[in-house]
């Protein structure tokens, strides 16, 4: 069972999500926060995230409110403590210039979400199956 962040401020899919990790039994270990300021205190355990879990895996939208995804891309892959720790960008953006920049911040894939529901969730899956069945990651 590995411990998921999504970084996310579309509650329509955030919902989504969670419905397509529900058929893998991974939606009880999915963590949720709206804002790229709300994941770096998540990560760093500040505030109201002192507790939190490390993530196993973390699923990273990039155009978030306070702080860019690129910026929490950036500071994760640049920790020493936290680098490890795969980072999935799950964004809207084709753009190629996105694209580039996420690799060159040491993305560890760029998946453009489906607006197809059906499509959204069989995207989602395949990554889990992939970070879940296939790769080994580190352990925590």
């Amino acid at each position: 069972m590995i411990a998921i962040l999504l970084v996310e401020d579309d509650p329509g899919d955030v919902l989504m999500t969670r419905e397509a990790l529900e058929g893998t039994g991974l939606a009880s270990r999915l963590n949720v926060v709206g804002d790229g300021a709300q994941a770096l205190d998540f990560l760093y355990k500040r505030g109201e995230y002192t507790d939190a879990p490390t993530p196993d895996l973390i699923l990273l939208d990039l155009n978030l409110p306070k702080v860019h995804g690129r910026e929490v891309l950036a500071q994760v892959k640049d920790d020493p403590q936290l680098r490890q720790i795969p980072v999935v960008v799950l964004t809207t953006s084709e753009a190629e210039e996105d694209v580039l920049h996420s690799y060159d911040l040491h993305a560890n894939a760029y998946v453009t979400k489906p607006v197809d529901f059906e499509q959204f969730v069989k995207v989602v899956r395949h990554i889990d199956d992939f970070f879940v069945s296939i790769v080994r990651l580190p352990r925590r």
